[in-house]
Protein backbone atom coordinates (compact mmCIF):
# COMPACT_ATOMS: atom_id res chain seq x y z
CA UNK A 1 0.00 0.00 0.00
CA UNK A 2 1.19 3.74 -0.58
CA UNK A 3 1.26 6.22 1.77
CA UNK A 4 -1.15 8.72 1.57
CA UNK A 5 -0.68 12.46 2.99
CA UNK A 6 -4.07 14.35 3.88
CA UNK A 7 -2.63 17.00 1.74
CA UNK A 8 0.17 17.29 -0.92
CA UNK A 9 1.00 20.81 -1.88
CA UNK A 10 4.15 19.50 -3.22
CA UNK A 11 2.36 18.17 -6.38
CA UNK A 12 0.38 21.27 -7.01
CA UNK A 13 3.69 23.33 -7.25
CA UNK A 14 5.31 21.20 -9.58
CA UNK A 15 2.06 21.63 -12.15
CA UNK A 16 2.24 25.66 -11.27
CA UNK A 17 6.04 26.77 -10.79
CA UNK A 18 6.91 27.35 -14.48
CA UNK A 19 4.13 30.29 -14.12
CA UNK A 20 4.49 31.47 -10.91
CA UNK A 21 8.17 32.12 -10.15
CA UNK A 22 8.91 34.56 -13.40
CA UNK A 23 6.25 36.48 -11.41
CA UNK A 24 7.67 36.17 -8.13
CA UNK A 25 10.89 37.35 -9.58
CA UNK A 26 8.82 40.07 -11.77
CA UNK A 27 7.64 41.61 -8.50
CA UNK A 28 11.09 41.31 -7.01
CA UNK A 29 12.43 43.41 -9.78
CA UNK A 30 10.01 45.87 -9.26
CA UNK A 31 10.46 46.15 -5.47
CA UNK A 32 7.02 46.61 -5.23
CA UNK A 33 5.60 44.68 -2.23
CA UNK A 34 2.41 46.47 -1.18
CA UNK A 35 -0.88 47.40 -2.17
CA UNK A 36 0.46 47.04 -6.45
CA UNK A 37 -0.89 46.00 -9.84
CA UNK A 38 -1.30 42.30 -9.05
CA UNK A 39 -3.48 43.18 -5.87
CA UNK A 40 -5.84 45.64 -7.96
CA UNK A 41 -6.18 42.39 -10.39
CA UNK A 42 -6.73 39.30 -8.21
CA UNK A 43 -9.48 41.65 -6.42
CA UNK A 44 -11.17 42.74 -9.69
CA UNK A 45 -10.67 39.02 -10.32
CA UNK A 46 -12.01 37.56 -7.53
CA UNK A 47 -14.67 39.50 -7.06
CA UNK A 48 -15.90 38.82 -10.65
CA UNK A 49 -15.68 34.80 -9.56
CA UNK A 50 -17.31 34.99 -6.36
CA UNK A 51 -20.06 37.20 -7.69
CA UNK A 52 -19.88 39.90 -5.95
CA UNK A 53 -18.92 43.64 -6.69
CA UNK A 54 -16.22 44.38 -4.96
CA UNK A 55 -13.09 42.50 -3.35
CA UNK A 56 -10.96 43.71 -0.52
CA UNK A 57 -7.44 41.85 -0.29
CA UNK A 58 -6.51 41.22 3.48
CA UNK A 59 -3.56 39.66 5.02
CA UNK A 60 -5.64 36.59 6.20
CA UNK A 61 -8.83 34.95 6.39
CA UNK A 62 -8.73 36.00 10.68
CA UNK A 63 -8.19 39.85 9.35
CA UNK A 64 -11.05 39.42 6.98
CA UNK A 65 -13.67 38.42 9.84
CA UNK A 66 -12.11 41.20 11.87
CA UNK A 67 -11.84 44.06 9.07
CA UNK A 68 -15.57 43.05 8.45
CA UNK A 69 -16.97 43.29 11.93
CA UNK A 70 -14.78 46.41 12.11
CA UNK A 71 -16.48 47.47 8.98
CA UNK A 72 -19.85 47.04 10.35
CA UNK A 73 -19.25 49.16 13.61
CA UNK A 74 -19.78 45.69 15.65
CA UNK A 75 -18.18 46.31 18.96
CA UNK A 76 -18.73 46.43 23.04
CA UNK A 77 -22.11 45.84 23.98
CA UNK A 78 -23.02 44.02 20.60
CA UNK A 79 -23.23 40.61 20.34
CA UNK A 80 -23.04 38.16 16.84
CA UNK A 81 -24.95 34.99 16.44
CA UNK A 82 -22.50 32.01 15.24
CA UNK A 83 -21.87 28.41 15.26
CA UNK A 84 -19.70 26.74 17.96
CA UNK A 85 -18.61 23.73 15.45
CA UNK A 86 -15.81 26.06 13.60
CA UNK A 87 -12.10 27.41 13.56
CA UNK A 88 -11.73 29.38 16.60
CA UNK A 89 -10.95 32.57 14.31
CA UNK A 90 -15.11 32.52 13.29
CA UNK A 91 -15.32 33.83 17.33
CA UNK A 92 -12.14 34.92 18.43
CA UNK A 93 -12.79 37.99 16.07
CA UNK A 94 -16.04 38.91 17.59
CA UNK A 95 -14.20 38.78 20.77
CA UNK A 96 -11.41 40.66 19.80
CA UNK A 97 -13.76 43.66 18.73
CA UNK A 98 -15.03 43.63 22.24
CA UNK A 99 -18.68 41.84 21.09
CA UNK A 100 -19.84 38.94 22.69
CA UNK A 101 -20.53 35.08 20.46
CA UNK A 102 -23.76 33.81 21.19
CA UNK A 103 -23.68 30.18 19.88
CA UNK A 104 -26.32 28.18 18.44
CA UNK A 105 -25.64 24.88 17.26
CA UNK A 106 -25.19 23.42 14.07
CA UNK A 107 -27.53 20.82 11.68
CA UNK A 108 -26.39 17.63 12.17
CA UNK A 109 -26.11 16.72 8.45
CA UNK A 110 -24.05 19.78 7.10
CA UNK A 111 -22.55 20.90 10.05
CA UNK A 112 -23.66 24.10 9.64
CA UNK A 113 -25.43 26.53 11.38
CA UNK A 114 -28.72 25.36 12.35
CA UNK A 115 -31.61 28.58 11.31
CA UNK A 116 -34.16 26.24 13.45
CA UNK A 117 -31.68 26.70 15.81
CA UNK A 118 -31.22 30.41 15.66
CA UNK A 119 -34.64 31.20 15.01
CA UNK A 120 -35.47 28.91 18.43
CA UNK A 121 -33.35 31.29 20.59
CA UNK A 122 -34.47 34.45 19.38
CA UNK A 123 -37.75 33.45 20.05
CA UNK A 124 -36.87 31.69 23.37
CA UNK A 125 -34.10 34.56 24.94
CA UNK A 126 -34.36 37.73 23.04
CA UNK A 127 -37.11 40.26 22.77
CA UNK A 128 -37.62 43.04 20.35
CA UNK A 129 -36.47 47.00 21.96
CA UNK A 130 -36.38 49.96 19.95
CA UNK A 131 -36.08 48.37 17.23
CA UNK A 132 -33.70 46.26 18.28
CA UNK A 133 -32.93 42.62 18.71
CA UNK A 134 -32.25 42.34 22.42
CA UNK A 135 -30.64 39.36 24.57
CA UNK A 136 -32.60 39.12 27.64
CA UNK A 137 -30.10 37.13 29.15
CA UNK A 138 -27.25 39.47 28.56
CA UNK A 139 -29.35 42.53 27.48
CA UNK A 140 -26.43 42.99 24.50
CA UNK A 141 -27.64 43.89 21.97
CA UNK A 142 -27.70 41.39 18.58
CA UNK A 143 -26.13 43.20 16.07
CA UNK A 144 -25.02 40.15 13.58
CA UNK A 145 -25.10 36.91 11.89
CA UNK A 146 -21.62 35.35 11.13
CA UNK A 147 -22.57 31.68 9.45
CA UNK A 148 -19.84 29.91 8.53
CA UNK A 149 -19.78 27.58 5.54
CA UNK A 150 -18.07 24.72 6.82
CA UNK A 151 -16.28 21.88 4.84
CA UNK A 152 -16.64 23.96 1.42
CA UNK A 153 -20.72 23.61 1.60
CA UNK A 154 -23.28 26.18 2.17
CA UNK A 155 -25.07 27.29 5.24
CA UNK A 156 -28.70 27.12 4.53
CA UNK A 157 -28.68 30.87 4.10
CA UNK A 158 -32.54 32.07 2.69
CA UNK A 159 -34.10 31.26 6.07
CA UNK A 160 -30.60 32.75 7.81
CA UNK A 161 -31.09 35.68 5.84
CA UNK A 162 -34.90 35.89 6.83
CA UNK A 163 -34.09 36.07 10.49
CA UNK A 164 -31.44 38.49 9.73
CA UNK A 165 -34.12 41.25 7.78
CA UNK A 166 -37.21 40.62 10.52
CA UNK A 167 -34.26 41.87 12.86
CA UNK A 168 -32.32 44.23 10.92
CA UNK A 169 -28.72 41.89 11.50
CA UNK A 170 -25.90 42.34 9.71
CA UNK A 171 -24.57 39.40 7.70
CA UNK A 172 -21.16 38.27 7.92
CA UNK A 173 -20.67 35.13 5.82
CA UNK A 174 -17.49 32.94 7.00
CA UNK A 175 -16.33 31.78 3.97
CA UNK A 176 -12.76 30.56 4.66
CA UNK A 177 -13.31 27.10 3.47
CA UNK A 178 -15.78 28.03 0.56
CA UNK A 179 -14.30 29.93 -2.44
CA UNK A 180 -16.71 28.91 -5.32
CA UNK A 181 -18.98 26.94 -3.12
CA UNK A 182 -22.78 27.70 -4.25
CA UNK A 183 -26.04 28.09 -2.71
CA UNK A 184 -28.87 27.74 -4.79
CA UNK A 185 -26.53 29.21 -7.97
CA UNK A 186 -24.91 31.61 -5.95
CA UNK A 187 -21.46 32.13 -4.99
CA UNK A 188 -21.19 32.73 -1.08
CA UNK A 189 -19.47 35.45 0.02
CA UNK A 190 -21.86 37.48 -2.39
CA UNK A 191 -25.08 36.61 -0.02
CA UNK A 192 -24.79 38.85 3.28
CA UNK A 193 -23.26 42.06 3.80
CA UNK A 194 -19.46 41.09 3.51
CA UNK A 195 -18.31 37.85 2.92
CA UNK A 196 -14.64 36.34 4.11
CA UNK A 197 -12.16 34.18 2.62
CA UNK A 198 -9.03 32.51 3.91
CA UNK A 199 -5.94 31.43 1.52
CA UNK A 200 -4.34 29.53 3.60
CA UNK A 201 -1.63 26.93 2.26
CA UNK A 202 -4.05 24.46 2.76
CA UNK A 203 -7.13 25.92 1.15
CA UNK A 204 -8.80 24.71 -2.07
CA UNK A 205 -7.16 28.09 -3.40
CA UNK A 206 -4.08 28.78 -1.09
CA UNK A 207 -0.85 31.03 -1.30
CA UNK A 208 2.51 30.89 -0.19
CA UNK A 209 1.75 31.79 3.37
CA UNK A 210 -1.35 34.01 4.92
CA UNK A 211 -3.83 35.88 2.94
CA UNK A 212 -7.35 36.26 2.61
CA UNK A 213 -10.30 38.61 1.07
CA UNK A 214 -13.51 39.97 1.78
CA UNK A 215 -16.48 40.95 -0.31
CA UNK A 216 -19.34 42.79 -0.31
CA UNK A 217 -22.19 44.15 -2.91
CA UNK A 218 -22.00 47.45 -1.00
CA UNK A 219 -19.38 49.98 -2.20
CA UNK A 220 -19.52 52.02 0.95
CA UNK A 221 -18.42 49.15 3.12
CA UNK A 222 -16.02 48.72 0.38
CA UNK A 223 -14.26 51.64 0.63
CA UNK A 224 -14.70 51.52 4.55
CA UNK A 225 -12.28 48.34 4.45
CA UNK A 226 -9.75 49.68 1.87
CA UNK A 227 -9.26 52.50 4.71
CA UNK A 228 -9.24 50.48 7.71
CA UNK A 229 -6.70 47.94 6.02
CA UNK A 230 -4.18 50.79 6.17
CA UNK A 231 -4.64 52.31 9.79
CA UNK A 232 -7.83 54.06 8.66
CA UNK A 233 -5.82 56.46 6.94
CA UNK A 234 -7.21 58.20 4.52
CA UNK A 235 -4.94 60.30 2.37
CA UNK A 236 -2.05 58.68 4.33
CA UNK A 237 -1.11 59.78 7.41
CA UNK A 238 -4.47 61.19 8.21
CA UNK A 239 -6.60 59.18 10.56
CA UNK A 240 -10.43 60.04 10.91
CA UNK A 241 -10.91 56.21 12.19
CA UNK A 242 -8.80 53.57 14.07
CA UNK A 243 -7.88 50.70 11.80
CA UNK A 244 -4.85 48.40 11.38
CA UNK A 245 -2.71 46.77 9.24
CA UNK A 246 -4.61 44.33 7.24
CA UNK A 247 -3.12 44.76 3.97
CA UNK A 248 -2.48 41.32 1.30
CA UNK A 249 0.90 40.96 0.17
CA UNK A 250 2.00 42.05 -3.51
CA UNK A 251 4.01 38.78 -3.87
CA UNK A 252 0.97 36.39 -2.44
CA UNK A 253 -1.30 38.60 -4.72
CA UNK A 254 0.74 37.23 -7.40
CA UNK A 255 0.73 34.02 -6.65
CA UNK A 256 -3.29 34.04 -6.31
CA UNK A 257 -3.70 35.28 -9.33
CA UNK A 258 -2.19 32.16 -11.32
CA UNK A 259 -3.72 29.90 -8.96
CA UNK A 260 -7.14 31.22 -9.66
CA UNK A 261 -7.18 29.82 -13.49
CA UNK A 262 -6.62 26.27 -12.04
CA UNK A 263 -9.32 26.80 -8.98
CA UNK A 264 -12.20 24.99 -10.73
CA UNK A 265 -10.08 22.35 -12.60
CA UNK A 266 -8.68 21.87 -8.44
CA UNK A 267 -12.28 21.46 -7.72
CA UNK A 268 -13.66 19.26 -10.42
CA UNK A 269 -10.93 17.12 -8.66
CA UNK A 270 -11.87 17.08 -5.73
CA UNK A 271 -15.80 16.14 -6.43
CA UNK A 272 -14.19 13.02 -8.76
CA UNK A 273 -12.45 12.04 -5.29
CA UNK A 274 -15.73 12.71 -3.55
CA UNK A 275 -17.46 10.55 -5.97
CA UNK A 276 -14.93 7.54 -5.75
CA UNK A 277 -14.77 7.66 -2.16
CA UNK A 278 -18.89 7.42 -1.68
CA UNK A 279 -19.31 4.74 -4.33
CA UNK A 280 -16.13 3.07 -2.49
CA UNK A 281 -17.65 2.89 0.99
CA UNK A 282 -21.11 1.81 -0.21
CA UNK A 283 -19.13 -1.04 -1.84
CA UNK A 284 -17.37 -1.97 1.06
CA UNK A 285 -20.31 -2.49 2.84
CA UNK A 286 -19.75 0.86 5.54
CA UNK A 287 -22.63 2.44 5.44
CA UNK A 288 -23.74 1.69 8.99
CA UNK A 289 -19.77 2.08 10.06
CA UNK A 290 -19.49 5.77 8.44
CA UNK A 291 -21.64 8.42 7.22
CA UNK A 292 -20.81 10.36 4.26
CA UNK A 293 -20.67 13.86 3.50
CA UNK A 294 -24.60 14.89 1.97
CA UNK A 295 -24.52 17.48 -0.31
CA UNK A 296 -27.17 19.67 -0.58
CA UNK A 297 -29.35 19.31 -3.81
CA UNK A 298 -29.15 23.24 -4.00
CA UNK A 299 -25.39 23.70 -3.93
CA UNK A 300 -22.20 23.50 -4.75
CA UNK A 301 -19.57 21.46 -2.47
CA UNK A 302 -15.92 22.33 -3.28
CA UNK A 303 -14.57 19.82 -0.55
CA UNK A 304 -12.50 22.08 1.45
CA UNK A 305 -12.55 18.97 3.12
CA UNK A 306 -14.30 15.42 3.01
CA UNK A 307 -15.44 14.84 6.83
CA UNK A 308 -16.93 11.82 7.77
CA UNK A 309 -19.05 10.66 10.59
CA UNK A 310 -17.35 7.14 12.31
CA UNK A 311 -17.60 4.86 14.87
CA UNK A 312 -14.96 4.34 17.25
CA UNK A 313 -13.31 7.77 15.83
CA UNK A 314 -10.23 7.84 17.41
CA UNK A 315 -9.18 4.30 16.88
CA UNK A 316 -9.78 4.58 13.23
CA UNK A 317 -7.43 7.58 12.84
CA UNK A 318 -4.60 5.72 15.04
CA UNK A 319 -4.98 2.56 13.06
CA UNK A 320 -5.11 4.95 9.67
CA UNK A 321 -2.06 6.82 10.73
CA UNK A 322 -0.33 3.39 11.44
CA UNK A 323 -1.22 2.39 7.53
CA UNK A 324 -0.04 5.50 6.43
CA UNK A 325 -3.05 7.42 5.51
CA UNK A 326 -3.27 10.96 6.90
CA UNK A 327 -6.24 12.20 8.87
CA UNK A 328 -7.46 15.04 10.93
CA UNK A 329 -10.22 15.91 13.46
CA UNK A 330 -11.88 19.19 12.44
CA UNK A 331 -12.80 20.38 15.29
CA UNK A 332 -12.06 18.07 18.27
CA UNK A 333 -12.91 20.47 21.23
CA UNK A 334 -16.72 23.11 20.14
CA UNK A 335 -16.26 26.69 20.89
CA UNK A 336 -18.74 26.76 23.81
CA UNK A 337 -16.08 24.46 26.12
CA UNK A 338 -12.85 26.19 24.80
CA UNK A 339 -11.03 27.58 27.94
CA UNK A 340 -11.18 31.23 26.72
CA UNK A 341 -14.65 31.51 26.47
CA UNK A 342 -15.63 29.83 29.85
CA UNK A 343 -16.80 33.45 30.88
CA UNK A 344 -19.98 32.78 28.40
CA UNK A 345 -20.89 30.26 31.08
CA UNK A 346 -21.51 27.32 28.66
CA UNK A 347 -21.49 23.77 30.22
CA UNK A 348 -20.65 20.10 28.50
CA UNK A 349 -24.05 19.25 26.60
CA UNK A 350 -25.15 23.02 25.64
CA UNK A 351 -24.92 22.31 22.28
CA UNK A 352 -25.43 18.55 21.50
CA UNK A 353 -24.99 18.08 17.73
CA UNK A 354 -21.96 20.09 18.01
CA UNK A 355 -20.47 18.38 20.93
CA UNK A 356 -21.44 15.18 19.10
CA UNK A 357 -19.95 16.26 15.49
CA UNK A 358 -16.61 16.79 17.54
CA UNK A 359 -16.36 13.20 19.32
CA UNK A 360 -17.62 11.56 15.56
CA UNK A 361 -16.31 12.95 12.60
CA UNK A 362 -12.59 12.48 10.64
CA UNK A 363 -11.45 14.58 7.86
CA UNK A 364 -10.04 11.80 4.83
CA UNK A 365 -7.29 13.35 1.61
CA UNK A 366 -9.33 15.34 -0.49
CA UNK A 367 -7.20 17.15 -2.66
CA UNK A 368 -6.92 17.25 -6.71
CA UNK A 369 -3.66 15.34 -7.18
CA UNK A 370 -4.08 12.48 -5.57
CA UNK A 371 -4.37 8.98 -7.32
CA UNK A 372 -7.05 6.35 -7.70
CA UNK A 373 -4.55 3.72 -5.79
CA UNK A 374 -4.47 6.09 -3.11
CA UNK A 375 -7.75 6.56 -2.56
CA UNK A 376 -8.36 2.74 -2.93
CA UNK A 377 -5.86 2.65 0.32
CA UNK A 378 -7.70 4.96 2.15
CA UNK A 379 -10.67 2.66 1.13
CA UNK A 380 -9.30 -0.34 2.28
CA UNK A 381 -7.44 0.74 5.21
CA UNK A 382 -11.32 1.75 6.91
CA UNK A 383 -12.51 -1.66 5.98
CA UNK A 384 -9.65 -3.51 7.48
CA UNK A 385 -10.32 -1.75 10.69
CA UNK A 386 -13.72 -2.27 10.85
CA UNK A 387 -13.48 -5.90 9.82
CA UNK A 388 -11.40 -6.28 13.21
Amino acid sequence: MSNVPLLDLKAQFAQIRAEVMPLIEEVCASQRFILGEHVLGLEAQLARYCGSAAGVGVSSGTDALLLALMALGIGVGDEILTTPFTFFATAGTIARVGARPVFCDIDPVSFNLSPTAVREFVERHCSVRNGQLINGVTAGRIAGLMPVHLYGQSADMDPLMDIAKQHNLKVIEDAAQAIGTEYKGVRVGSIGDIGCFSFFPSKNLGAFGDAGLCTTNDADLAESMRVLRVHGGKPKYFHSVIGGNFRIDELQAAVLRVKLKYLDGWTEARQRNAAFYDAAFAAAGLNERLERPQVAKNGRHIFNQYVVRVQKRDELKAFLGEHGVGTEIYYPVPLHLQKCFAYLNHAAGAFPESERAAAQTLALPIYPELQEEQLRTVVDSIAEFYRH
